[in-house]
């Protein structure tokens, strides 16, 4: 299976030039059944990497535009009423799919927002008054635009957390954005061929469990999460003041899944302290509350998880 992932992310770099880091946090999150909060600048390929990966899997994709007029039932589905029949039919919506990109998901109302939480968590919907279940694999990639805050409503902490991932897409470098550039001037992008099926998915899924993690490193893991809610008990007393609230155990939970699938993705059996590293700050970058004092001094959660994950000691 390694060699097919290999594959697949030669696929996917048919079409998306570099960013690396946004496409292993997609085949994490689909791998251990997380969901993935994408923040980034228009134009950085978020919603062409979704599109290229659901080719690549032979998975079904659907794209909804959140905007401030969006309805719960525009994403959910509702009840349709049918005049020949005299009866109440159910018409799905946007979130049965295997993908869900929620594009710009902070452009729409609270309502809207919580809307996905129950699908999200539970991988179900509710309309009226039948529960339906999504098909699996199940996938949100939400995104948004950090720089625009009008018409935005920031998402509340409780959904937050619900992401495994928090991903900050950069911009590409200088020879990367000529590539892209070239290609699409020359409308040169080579077609996407499918090279896993859902039946390998789950087989992926099923080695990623058996990939081993000594005690040890649990322990550490548990360690960083509590440094962030007891950073005096862990010698961060230059930190204390800058944090509100630590992080939840979701992430302590998100951090066992991911490392590893991070470790497998590296083509290693075992955890090592290094997935750890590499992961650290996307599980944890949304999930911590800094206090007014941090954003006044414009101390970023970045800046707070890497004097987090400089001072725990590792085993």
């Amino acid at each position: 299976m390694k060699t097919k992932i290999q594959q697949l992310k030669q696929e996917i770099s048919k079409q998306v030039i570099g960013q690396d880091n946004m496409i292993e946090a997609l085949l994490i999150g689909l791998f251990t059944s997380g969901h993935i909060l994408l923040e980034g600048v228009p134009g950085l390929a978020k919603t062409t990497t979704v599109n290229a990966l659901s080719k690549a899997l032979n998975l079904d994709f659907k794209r909804v535009q959140f905007t401030p007029d969006l309805l719960p039932s525009d994403i959910l589905g509702a009840q349709i009423y049918d005049m020949k029949t005299g009866e109440f039919k159910i018409k799905h919506g946007p979130v049965f799919t295997n993908l869900l990109l929620a594009d710009e998901i902070n452009r729409a109302p609270a309502k809207v927002q919580s809307a996905l939480l129950e699908v999200m968590q539970e991988k179900q919907v509710t309309i009226g008054e039948e529960s339906f279940k999504v098909d699996l694999p199940f996938l949100v990639l939400a995104t948004q635009n950090p720089i625009e805050q009008e018409g935005a409503y920031a998402l509340p902490e409780a959904q937050l957390d619900r992401f495994m991932f928090k991903i900050v897409v950069g911009y590409n470098t200088k020879d990367e954005e000529y590539i892209i550039a070239s290609k699409v001037a020359s409308a040169s992008f080579e077609t996407i061929n499918a090279v896993l099926e859902k039946e390998d998915i789950d087989t992926i899924k099923d080695e990623i469990q058996k990939v081993h993690i000594d005690k040890e490193l649990e322990d550490y893991i548990v360690s960083l999460i509590f440094a962030t809610r007891e950073p005096e008990n862990y010698g961060l007393d230059e930190i204390k003041d800058y944090l509100q609230f630590g992080a939840s155990p979701r992430a302590t939970i998100d951090m066992f899944k991911a490392v590893k699938a991070k470790a497998y993705l590296r083509g290693n059996d075992y955890v090592t302290p290094v997935d750890i590293a590499l992961i650290f700050k996307d599980v944890l970058r949304h999930r911590i509350i800094l206090s007014y004092e941090a954003e006044a001094l414009g101390i970023s959660s970045d800046d707070i998880l890497q004097k987090v994950i400089e001072k725990v000691l590792v085993p």
